[in-house]
């Protein structure tokens, strides 16, 4: 016999009730995107290259070590999409969609990366996006931060806090870039090997590190705050004050980077609080949604400057804080107990799912052991096509205009 093909290591099929909590989370995330009136968008699984590769950053991980590129028959280097933004960034420009800025854009789907995978990290994951194109105004980070708190309040996700941060304008960037190289190379021999090779290429990003020898250095390095402009301070009051209005908590996270220069201002995580129950099923550590704003993306891919920010989560991970999802019960079983009704019951489904009702038919099988089939599913209502050419109805907690549009047929 053949061998019968196993899945791709790192990726998955999901099924059952796993499959309930990922419907539900997509459910909430279009139904909330609707409520904060942001427009659908469908983006390509992949692209070329170069939009990764100059938007993410030639040095970064993603690049250099995830990316599934090929080369496809006409020789042009192609990508799985590891990301949103840059494709977002792309179609933005590429389509002339800055007509509509500032444009509020979601959309969900997979993507790939080709990492060690573990708990809640696939090499082909799932991610919701949102994204505000062509708005500089600090409403528009407010505005996305309401709408991902508002999301998670409505997936019942609870002990998760925001935590924010932000890393100022160009200036201001620069100003703290330089003395944060300045402080860690008078230890570069004590950090760790990964924060040695970030020092040079991208230096916020050793504030972020989880490794022990870097962290003792951390504690002590310089502060955004300390080279804040007066704009890029107002620009963060004027964010902070306006989710406190919204009544979004949030917690100060000066250690909180995005390492690429492109992007400015607000950078956040929404991750569980320790001891939490979201902390036990993820780890304390793990963000659960992510983002910045992204000032200087467009510029990095031959655009004109255009002002956007945005955030993304994983669907799978958002999943497993849901927890199980059973299939709900039908509105309606149609048990035919004589085979002869068969197209009979049909003419009842057809009436039933036009009406709205969820509805299926139980007509395989020992005719005598249906209708206990339909009684363990526990529907709504159970409709029996007897031998006698008669029928009957049961049902539970169902009004009496459903029942009678169900039974109407006779």
């Amino acid at each position: 016999m053949a061998k019968t093909p196993q899945a791709i290591r790192g990726t998955q099929d999901i099924f059952g009730a796993d499959a309930e909590a990922f419907a539900f989370v997509l459910e909430t995330f279009e139904r909330v995107r609707k409520l904060y009136r942001f427009r659908r968008a469908e983006m390509p699984v992949f692209e070329k290259t170069e939009v990764f590769a100059r938007s993410i950053g030639e040095t970064t991980d993603i690049v250099s070590k995830e990316m599934y590129s090929f080369e496809d028959r006409g020789g042009e280097s192609l990508t799985l999409r590891p990301e949103f933004t840059a494709g977002i960034a792309r179609a933005f420009m590429s389509n002339g969609w800055q007509q509509h800025a500032p444009l509020k854009l979601a959309t969900h789907g997979p993507l790939f990366r080709y990492e060690r995978p573990q708990k809640g990290r696939y090499r082909q994951f799932h991610q919701i996006d949102a994204e505000i194109l062509g708005a500089a105004e600090p409403q528009a980070d407010v505005e996305l931060l309401a709408m991902a708190d508002q999301l998670l309040k409505e997936l019942g996700i609870k002990g998760v806090t925001l935590h924010l941060n932000t890393l100022g304008d160009g200036d201001s960037r620069e100003a703290w870039r330089a003395a944060l190289v300045d402080h860690f190379r008078a230890v570069k021999s004590e950090l760790s090997e990964d924060s040695q090779e970030r020092l040079e290429k991208n230096p916020l990003r050793i504030l972020d590190s989880k490794d022990r020898r870097d962290q003792k250095f951390v504690a002590d390095a310089p502060k955004i705050d300390q080279f804040l402009s007066d704009d890029a301070r107002a620009f963060f009051d004027a964010v902070t004050s306006g989710l406190d209005a919204a009544g979004v908590k949030w917690t100060r996270a000066e250690s909180l980077v995005r390492g690429l220069d492109y992007y400015r201002h607000t950078a956040f995580e929404f991750i569980p609080d320790e001891g939490s129950e979201a902390a036990s099923k993820l780890g304390s550590q793990s963000t659960i949604l992510g983002g910045g704003r992204y000032d200087g993306l467009m510029e990095s891919l031959g655009g004109a400057p255009t002002p956007a920010v945005g955030w993304a989560a994983g669907i799978e991970r958002l999943a497993m804080l849901v927890g199980e999802k059973s299939d709900p019960a039908s509105d309606l079983i149609v048990v035919v107990e004589d085979d002869d009704r068969i197209a009979e019951a049909f003419g009842v489904l057809k009436r039933a799912r036009s009406e709205g009702f969820t509805a299926e038919m139980i007509s395989g099988g020992s005719p005598r052991k249906r209708y206990d089939k339909a009684v363990k599913r526990a529907p709504k209502v159970i409709l029996s096509l007897q031998r006698d050419m008669g029928h009957s109805v049961s049902h539970d907690n169902l009004d009496e205009p459903v029942l009678s549009a169900i039974t109407a047929y006779s």
